[in-house]
């Protein structure tokens, strides 16, 4: 168990470093902070990005030093300017399994030093609680914190230049508390979505696979909030609260049939505007959607349950989306689904 406790934090000037504080220890693999003042604005941030992120790190604030050091069964080690050098006794150290690492916000009293089984410098001159922590904390992992996988919603993918990330889309739909049922269903119509897109592609003709990817998964995750349609509404708030795209906002709102006009839009009780796939990754998804319940399902099927729920204007659009993505996919989509059967 690594413990950092952040000594000395003072809410008004200090709430930035001690974040920052805070992030250095999850990220280079120490198990939680505890910090002296009590600062929900801090726990509330760190949380957030252990919600994002992933990791089992947890922070406390608002407790003593003297109470927690009272209770601490480990060693306590105290980063200070005027302590051994690191490299000196980060072995020795090593072979202890509780640490609590102590980094102060302004002077320390002097009994930490006297309290503390090891008081080490991360160099003899001024700088940073951050740098010593990060420093102290690679020697301590030996670099290994740079293999640690935390499993979080978001992933950042290292990359030579731009952005690269990646989304844990199951996790979304597991934490905002969509049923089992749901899940699998968004899980076929991924798979279903990706195949469609791949065979477009093939044909030259450009498909964002990543929004499709993401779409298809999260299409029903407002279905954690309702059943009903209004589920497309609460599915695209849901989406935005992740920071999912645009386009994939637009997959989501307009995934519902093959398309809800602006006059069925207001009789289902949708806000009045026209809910009908435009793009290709729209109409991608709309559509594995239509062809997946529990299981997959023939455009035969599909059409019969389309009639005998929505009627037979919403039948007409089924088939025309379905004739549309045959043509560009350059076989019937009929093939797809029997191949994932």
């Amino acid at each position: 168990m690594i413990i950092v406790y952040r000594y000395g934090h003072r809410i008004g000037r200090d709430k930035r470093i001690t974040t920052h504080v805070a992030l250095v220890a999850r990220a280079f693999g120490a198990d939680g902070i505890v910090i002296d003042t009590k600062d929900e604005g801090v726990e509330e941030s760190i949380k957030k990005v252990v919600e994002r992120f992933g990791g089992n790190f947890f922070i406390k604030s608002g407790i003593s030093w003297k109470e927690y050091f009272k209770q601490w069964k480990g060693k306590i080690v105290h980063l200070t300017m005027y302590g051994e050098r690191v490299d000196k006794v980060i072995n020795e150290i090593r072979k202890h399994k509780d640490l609590l690492i102590v980094v102060g916000a302004e002077k320390v009293p002097g009994e930490f030093y006297e309290i503390a089984d090891y008081n080490v410098a991360i160099g003899n001159q001024p700088h940073s609680e951050v740098a010593a922590l990060a420093i102290f904390m690679h020697f301590l992992t030996d670099g290994k914190w740079l293999d640690k996988k935390f499993n979080g919603i978001l992933e950042i993918i290292p990359c030579k230049k731009g952005k690269i990330v990646k989304y844990n889309y199951k996790k979304i739909l597991e934490k905002e508390g969509c049923s089992k049922a749901v899940i699998k269903h968004c899980e076929k119509v991924a798979k279903l979505a990706k195949e469609i897109a791949e065979r477009i592609a093939r044909n030259g003709i450009k498909v964002d696979m990543e929004a499709v990817e993401a779409g298809a998964w999260l299409h029903d995750v407002g279905r954690a909030k309702t059943h009903g349609i209004m589920h497309i509404i609460e599915g695209v708030e849901i989406a935005k609260k992740y920071g999912m795209p645009k386009k994939v906002l637009e997959i989501i709102k307009h995934h519902g049939g093959a398309g809800i006009d602006a006059e069925e839009a207001e009789k289902l009780g949708l806000p009045k505007e026209d809910y009908t796939p435009k793009s290709i990754e729209e109409m991608i998804v709309a559509h594995a959607d239509n062809l997946v319940g529990l299981k997959y399902r023939k455009i035969d099927d599909a059409i019969r349950e389309f009639k005998r729920k929505a009627g037979e204007k919403a039948a007409k659009k089924l088939i025309a989306l379905h004739k549309k993505l045959s043509e560009l996919a350059g076989i019937d989509i009929d093939e797809i689904v029997d191949k994932l059967e």
